[in-house]
């Protein structure tokens, strides 16, 4: 245990997600080493982020305006909605330059022991965005764990009704990755998405 100010920063500091303890005080440490200008401009960016960035008013994506440029584009085709959980995800799918459409981020995804249900996410947003009748295709593409599958599972149900197509990402072995050291879960959804090759 430090004094003061240096422990209150490591306490801080192990609040973010992924910082543990000894990351924490190695951050901390840094911080009391580092050129005082430096530090200057990390505040400042804080600051500045904490300020001006907002969640887009149609699909939840940070933005420092109402709406996000994605949303914003009207080269976007508007008939597909890529369904992600967080803002990081829609980062990860742009640098693929495979989609072309727009995307919904939901702000989480369903966890009953973390105390998130379906009320906490931006479903029902989801839903008004469909009520245009534009949309022709919907993607999930949560991650692929327990929470990630849960929130597919509950919306891909929820969607049946309206009689939109809906999709979800293939998942299975990563490219240049061994057989053998895939868990059963990975492998089984590599054989469930299997493609015919002639």
């Amino acid at each position: 245990m430090y004094e003061g100010a240096v422990q209150e920063l490591i306490d801080e500091l192990g609040r973010l997600p992924g910082i543990g303890p000894k990351s924490a005080q190695r951050i901390a440490f840094h911080i009391l080493d580092a050129d005082p200008a430096d530090m200057k401009r990390l505040v400042d960016a804080v600051t500045n982020v904490k300020e001006r960035v907002k969640f887009c008013s149609i699909c939840g994506n940070v933005s420092e305006q109402d709406t996000c440029n994605i949303c914003r584009d009207p080269r976007r085709d508007p008939t597909a909605i890529c369904v992600v959980e967080e803002s990081k995800d829609v980062i990860a799918i742009e640098r693929t330059r495979s989609f072309r459409g727009r995307y919904h981020v939901l702000g989480g995804a369903i966890n009953p022991i973390g105390g998130v249900g379906p009320e906490q996410l931006r479903i029902k947003e989801l839903l008004n965005r469909l009520s245009d009748k534009q949309i022709e295709e919907i993607i999930i593409a949560t991650d692929p764990n327990l929470e990630g599958e849960a929130t597919a599972t509950y919306l891909a149900r929820m969607l049946k009704a309206i009689g939109i197509p809906v999709s979800r990402l293939a998942s299975g072995l990563p490219v240049g990755g061994d057989l053998e050291y895939a868990d059963e879960v990975t492998l089984g959804r590599a054989f469930e998405g299997r493609r015919i090759l002639t």
